[in-house]
């Protein structure tokens, strides 16, 4: 009997792009992998991404080289979660890319979920399941994320908790548009178009769980 092939964690050398843009679109596709304490496994396909990138990106938090206790792991060697709260109550989870001591990440805006979708429904109760993940806030709830996961590794073996999958998915039809609540970096920053949405059907694609 044929074994079941190992997840495929994204290598580190993806995570070492040092085009921000780049990799935002390049995680589109990809499967985000949350793996609780008792091994319960939820997981989602990344449709909706945006980019931050580099200390000259007003919109980032780490403009101007901004290093504070919350912003330190943007200026880490790409290949790790920096979690964050928004407005002191939602989580969102960031892929920190790029070379050590530029601040670039990637933040997931959207998913698809695909796996462990009865966990997910219990944590996100009455809500449909189009909308289960279909904001940063919400992917964070979706797969029960908190401040508790910054930091972590998203490679190698110390992936356990948090990981990224390659899925073999390549997505054409990408729709770019401006990153969005970010309008105190002024329209030079605002206006770039640096969110990134796949939908799958434009692509032909059904994804199951």
């Amino acid at each position: 009997m044929a074994q079941p092939s190992k997840p495929r964690h994204l290598p580190l050398a993806f995570y070492r792009n040092p085009d921000p843009v780049a990799a935002a679109r390049s995680l589109l596709g990809k499967r985000l992998v949350a793996q609780a304490p008792d091994g319960t496994r939820t997981a989602g396909i990344i449709v909706e991404t945006e980019a931050y990138g580099g200390a000259e990106d007003k919109a980032c938090h780490g403009f101007a080289h901004r290093r504070t206790a919350r912003t330190e792991p943007l200026f880490a060697p790409g290949g790790i979660a920096y979690v964050y709260l928004c407005y002191g109550l939602h989580s969102m989870l960031n892929v920190v890319t790029g070379p050590a001591d530029s601040p670039m990440a990637t933040l997931l805006r959207g998913l698809r979920i695909t796996e462990g979708k009865e966990t997910v429904a219990r944590r996100r109760p009455g809500i449909p399941e189009a909308r289960w993940a279909d904001g940063p806030g919400k992917i964070a709830t979706a797969l029960a994320l908190t401040r508790a996961d910054n930091r972590l590794p998203l490679t190698g073996p110390r992936a356990q908790r948090l990981s990224i999958e390659e899925t073999g998915l390549r997505p054409r039809h990408i729709v770019a548009g401006p990153r969005i609540g970010i309008d105190y970096a002024g329209p030079e920053w605002a206006g770039k178009p640096w969110r990134f949405l796949w939908k799958p059907e434009d692509d032909g694609v059904i994804l199951e769980a």
